[in-house]
């Protein structure tokens, strides 16, 4: 089993949630940007969703499909090379981040080439390859909208489907206008902020790269097992342009990506695009099977990640994770992630998914603050089109998360120590009734006008941001014994 520190995932050095969580709050423009998108796709995804009178028997199939896959798991990812290799690509393996940097790097170096174009890749920011082509010599260019946008802005993406949904259109503007010029065709003079504007830019832009790149990089939304076919959806046509015109094409895919049959794609096609973008099928939908003379690229690579997978497969209850198709539809329903944003994850995949994602791939005791980073109000699950149980999988990993804690791996946090206290009360009948008849008396005697202005210490964290109702005068055991213990 790799070290979690091989593994990426995590930016190293970004503070824990709570404290990340508690400096986005107070940027309001990025709350507004967050506000706007989010419920712009999640509005989309409504209506296209109550279209399908089938579409929950969607949901059960896809579940159905990736619940089979991972329990054969190793059957199908044999069966997927055996097929790769059948129609002239070739596959590698790798256990962590590190071997799929050294893998990738190597191919690339192999070419003589000195620039990649990128197809938007979750994968490939999960290792960091960009950074490690850049320590290399290699300049990896992004070629979706959004991630360029982030590349040029020095930034990290914030949403799986929209790496800058914090960013609003000036911000754009201005980025382009000081940026590009460093990266390759400068943006035209006089630039404006309408969202054409800012589209051709980024076309005139990245021309140039499409016609000249010699290889291309890219992750897949599936593979199929049985044909060796890999699969990448995307909306702009920029990944139709890598994928075809590159003479060498390296694919970076998660383990989880495969699925057994070619059939299985009508399920994961209808469902992926209604649930990420609200439309009803994707504008670009590429699959290639190995390679083939004189058409598109002449030598394909498909790099198998594990990076912390198969041990996430080892939890019966956290291997439901995997089954993700990285539609975001849990962060575009998720309050948390609309109040906060993606950075203060502080990792490559946000929202619910990456709160239970993150510390399965890297060890829950590397991202313990995740799995609470939720409100549990089970949104997610409703949203999912593969019937992820997201709160199911939270309570699961917040409970490994207090195990590691005692086991030693953590101090022990003030809430951790606030739980034992309560549980200790809660489990003894004498010191509930005495703590409820205190915590009336007090209650009562900080009250005005029936509300709790500010509580004392520590607990002014709660009545500061919260309505603080005062405790009734008796507890609801002190009226059941007056009024209708006598009655049994």
């Amino acid at each position: 089993m790799s070290n979690s520190a091989d593994r990426g995932v995590v930016w190293l050095g970004s503070p824990a949630f709570p404290d990340a969580a508690r400096s986005a709050l107070k940027n309001t423009q990025l709350r507004a940007n967050l506000k706007r998108a989010t419920g712009t796709i999640r509005d989309k995804r409504l209506t296209v969703t109550t279209e399908l009178d089938d579409w929950e028997d969607l949901r059960t199939s896809a579940a159905a499909i990736k619940t089979r896959t991972s329990r054969h798991l190793d059957w199908y990812l044999l069966q997927l090379e055996r097929s790769v290799t059948a129609a002239g690509g070739t596959v590698h393996w790798a256990a962590d981040a590190a071997e799929a940097n050294r893998i990738v790097t190597g191919l690339v170096r192999a070419t003589g080439e000195r620039e990649v174009v990128k197809v938007k890749s979750m994968a490939t920011q999960e290792i960091g390859l960009n950074e490690h082509l850049a320590e290399a010599g290699i300049a990896a260019y992004e070629t979706d909208l959004a991630e360029l946008i982030v590349q040029l802005g020095d930034d990290r993406p914030s949403h799986i489907l929209v790496p800058a949904i914090h960013r609003n259109r000036t911000e754009i503007r201005d980025l382009f206008t000081a940026e590009m010029g460093h990266w390759g065709r400068p943006a035209p003079e006089n630039l404006g902020d309408d969202p054409r504007e800012l589209a051709e830019a980024a076309r005139l832009h990245l021309r140039s790269k499409f016609l000249t790149a010699k290889v291309a990089v890219s992750g897949a939304n599936f593979a199929v097992a049985d044909t060796g076919t890999v699969v990448v959806v995307e909306s702009e046509g920029n990944g139709r342009m890598c994928l075809t015109l590159p003479e060498t094409l390296i694919t970076v895919m998660g383990i989880e990506k495969v699925i057994p049959t070619w059939s299985d794609l009508e399920v994961f096609l209808q469902l992926l695009p209604r649930s990420s973008t609200g439309e009803r099928m994707n504008p670009y939908t590429s699959t290639w099977t190995g390679t083939t003379d004189d058409d598109g690229p002449q030598e394909f690579h498909l790099v198998l990640l594990d990076n912390g997978r198969t041990d996430t497969l080892a939890d019966t209850v956290g291997r439901q994770a995997l089954a993700c198709i990285r539609c975001s539809a849990c962060l575009n329903v998720c309050p948390v992630f609309e109040r906060t944003g993606g950075h203060a994850y502080g990792s490559v995949y946000p929202g619910p998914i990456g709160a239970v994602l993150t510390p399965q791939l890297v060890g829950v005791e590397q991202a313990a603050s995740l799995p609470f980073a939720s409100t549990l109000c089970g949104a997610c699950y409703d949203a999912c089109p593969v019937k992820i149980n997201i709160p199911e999988l939270l309570a699961h990993l917040r409970a490994e998360a207090v195990e590691a804690m005692q086991a030693g791996k953590r101090l022990p946090t003030a809430e951790a120590v606030a739980m034992k206290a309560a549980a200790s009360v809660l489990d003894s009948p004498l010191l509930l009734s005495a703590a409820q008849k205190a915590g009336s008396l007090g209650g009562r005697a900080l009250a005005r006008r029936g509300r709790i202005r500010r509580l004392p210490g520590p607990l002014h964290g709660w009545s500061d941001t919260r309505d603080t109702p005062a405790p009734p005068a008796e507890s609801f055991r002190t009226w059941w014994r007056k009024n209708k213990e006598g009655d049994r």
